[in-house]
């Protein structure tokens, strides 16, 4: 959770600011600790992964390139078991933020683990228990029907002399927004007159309680306009019924209702869930402004148009807006345990939804560029964001750093998919002094150091630093501001360092480090975060900016990240199954993370691997499929083997903004859609080996226009449409 700075002592203060850790208050703002202590540092309160204790570097061996052996598993403190998360994984999760309706397979809300109606993080109704006739339906059918609804139906026998076959069908329709309505449909040849019961409850608990384990008993309820009512600490909640019902019983926190049903008739009762004195929830994502373009794919492989589908009804379920400026929209990272904003997250989403159109870059820009820190301080022009658990083998990462890297990288890249100019002068001074606190961390040395004292330099973090300097550069070129020399000159010294001190020989041909620690020996261990060097962003006239590894290096990459040990058959494992600490479920440690995965085949296709990248896309199609096409930010990275499925992680948020824009970024790479629309032209670099057959991505949104592609069983891309004045190439 979050905890209070303390003031820097004498030696520490003369210690360069990126080297201590950052600890963040509650409004969000980051401040750099005095020194490093035992106990495990604050983590992103968004995230099920709780800090545990351990999980930093062994002292160093007499040799310097000795590499370091792994850490022992972390344990929880003794008397004190970590808390059990409420699971994810079954339920039904109806978003549209701020509003969420979380519920199992059942249908019924029975007040237990995350069940519940829920608003800004509060749920506002824990329990809503259906029973026709004094017994509950059976169960039959649960199903999501969008990214905001779920529909249930149940059945009952009214009558026992009717026979095995039900007389009543009882359909549930669940919406974020916070409404249910429930419909009882008479199947039976004589009418029928049916008692109905609604049973309500709520703790008023917060997320972060709930996930906790912490939340306390039911509140009692008051009878309250055509509902009930339940307050406590200065919030309440209510829920209205229509028709109003014949009785509503406050002690017993029930509504019911006599409901006359004629043979094949209908009968509707609906329920809306507020927070009192409040208005209807009016989500960011339900407007007629959406910042995202209407894209279709369709092809030889029936799964790439659900699976585009689902992934653009996720970002729009998981748009948010800025308070204080309304139009400007951005991404929470997942539900339901990260509604919030999540810097580093909002932004590679923003960037990997950029063929859906600019207005989402622009809005989470602006956003971001609000938050960054402008004092005197060394931390100024740092984009704030909480620290991230890197998993057993290294520890924790600090978000602020990723997210104030990706800043000046977003805006280059939105530049070239069509950003308006004047939006682009607007936000180049937020990029500018990004690029000036890269410069100011990295000083004299060659590599941007970690964020706490004597830390690892991490692999992910030079390839994140790498491409914002390249492509930051060239931004400030195209609008005549300084720097651009000195930051190529000091990436062109990074790639020349890296491609010696982290590249680890071996009798396979070699392999990246996961990091070097601050005496130079390096992190052995192979995980799929060294997809980061693949993605090395856009320049102009479809150009990929160079990367930190040599073409031999890159191939001995490519051709690990096809073997067995990183590629579970459904993605890449964010740890080898060959390295001690390994864990199928660890988020870190062998789980499939999704966008990962995505960026490697993107990575790959780009560089002419195209049978590594077909097959790790191929294998992420299937794992799309078994989960509706809606996909969660991670799961588990057990094998696949023949008639197997891939196993869910228990505290895996789904939807997840990277997730769901991984599907766009991972179709845009199939066409090979490169925009440079300051040069009003269009480069398609389509994946000549067509893995997935013909394909037609319409719908897309390149300078501001209508934009589709058809990519042939050949491999040839052909434009269908295009903004006048584009020239388009191959």
């Amino acid at each position: 959770m979050h905890q209070q700075s303390t003031s820097p002592s004498a030696a520490d203060a003369a210690r360069p600011p990126w080297g201590r850790p950052v600890q963040f208050q509650p409004d969000g703002t980051a401040a750099w600790a005095a020194a490093p202590t035992a106990a495990s540092p604050p983590f992103d309160p968004r995230s099920p992964f709780p800090a545990g204790p351990g999980g930093l570097l062994p002292p160093a061996p007499q040799r310097i390139r000795r590499p370091i052996p792994a850490p022992p598993p972390r344990t929880a403190a003794a008397g004190r078991p970590a808390p059990e998360l409420p699971p994810t994984h079954a339920a039904l999760i109806c978003v549209a933020l701020p509003g969420l309706a979380i519920s199992g397979e059942l249908g019924q809300l029975a007040g237990r683990g995350l069940d519940g109606f829920y608003r800004g993080g509060r749920r506002l109704l824990s329990r809503c228990q259906v029973r026709v006739a004094g017994r509950e339906p059976l169960a039959v059918q649960a199903r999501m029907t969008g990214a905001d609804s779920a529909r249930f139906i149940g059945t009952l026998r009214a009558s026992p002399a009717a026979g095995p076959d039900p007389d009543v069908v009882v359909e549930r329709t669940r919406r974020a927004e916070g409404t249910e309505r429930i419909t009882l449909r008479n199947a039976a040849a004589r009418p029928l007159r049916l008692p109905v019961e609604v049973a309500l409850g709520t703790d008023l608990a917060e997320l972060g309680t709930i996930a906790s384990g912490t939340t306390g008993p039911e509140l009692p309820a008051t009878v309250h306009d055509s509902g009930l009512r339940w307050a406590r600490a200065g919030v309440a909640s209510c829920v209205t019924a229509d028709p109003p019902p014949s009785d509503a019983l406050a002690s017993a926190g029930l509504l019911r209702w006599e409901l006359e049903l004629p043979p094949g008739g209908t009968a509707t009762v609906e329920l809306r869930v507020r927070l009192d004195r409040a208005g209807p929830l009016r989500s960011a994502g339900q407007t007629t402004t959406s910042p995202f373009a209407p894209a279709r794919a369709t092809g030889d492989d029936p799964r790439v148009g659900p699976l585009l589908h689902e992934a653009v009804a996720a970002l729009q379920a998981l748009l948010l807006r800025d308070p204080a400026h309304p139009s400007d929209t951005h991404l929470a990272a997942g539900a339901p345990w990260r509604c919030g904003l999540a810097p580093a997250e909002a932004l590679a989403a923003a960037r990997m939804s950029l063929p859906l159109g600019t207005r989402l870059a622009t809005g989470t820009l602006r956003t971001l560029a609000r938050t960054q820190l402008r004092d005197a301080d060394p931390r100024a022009s740092l984009i704030p964001g909480p620290r991230r658990d890197a998993g057993p083998i290294l520890p924790p990462s600090c978000t602020g750093t990723e997210a104030t890297l990706l800043f000046p990288v977003l805006l280059a890249e939105a530049r070239r998919w069509g950003l308006p100019e004047q939006e682009v002068r607007e936000l180049l001074p937020a990029a500018e002094r990004c690029l000036a606190w890269l410069r100011t961390a990295v000083g004299d040395s060659t590599y941007l150091p970690d964020f706490r004292p004597k830390g690892p330099v991490r692999c992910e973090t030079q390839a994140h630093a790498h491409r914002a300097a390249l492509l930051g550069a060239d931004l400030l070129d195209a609008y005549d501001r300084p720097g651009a020399d000195e930051l190529r000159k000091w990436a062109q010294v990074l790639r020349a360092a890296f491609r010696a001190d982290f590249w680890l020989e071996d009798h396979g041909g070699g392999r990246p480090a996961a990091a070097l620690t601050a005496d130079g020996r390096p992190v052995p261990h192979l995980g799929s975060a060294a997809v980061h060097l693949l993605d090395t962003g856009l320049l102009g006239s479809g150009r990929l900016a160079p990367g930190l590894l040599d073409q031999v290096q890159t191939e001995h990459l490519a051709r690990l990240l096809g073997t067995p040990a990183l590629d579970a058959g459904w993605g890449l494992r964010s740890l080898s199954v060959k390295e001690p600490g390994h864990n199928p479920f660890g988020h870190r440690s062998g789980a499939v993370r999704v966008h990962e995965t995505a960026l490697a085949i993107t990575g790959l296709a780009a560089v002419g691997y195209e049978k590594e990248a077909g097959g790790l896309l191929r294998g992420l199609l299937e794992a799309a499929e078994h989960f509706g096409h809606r996909l969660p930010e991670m799961f588990a990275g057990e094998q696949r083997s023949a008639g197997s499925a891939p196993v869910p992680h228990p505290a895996a948020c789904r939807p997840a903004a990277t997730a769901a824009a991984s599907a766009i970024m991972v179709l845009i790479a199939l066409a090979g859609i490169r925009p440079d629309i300051p040069a009003r032209t269009v480069t398609l670099c389509p994946v000549r080996s067509a893995p997935l057959g013909e394909l037609v991505l319409t719908g897309l949104r390149v300078a501001g226009a209508p934009f589709a592609v058809r990519i042939s069983r050949l491999g040839l891309a052909m434009v269908e449409e295009a903004a006048d004045g584009l020239q388009l190439g191959v």
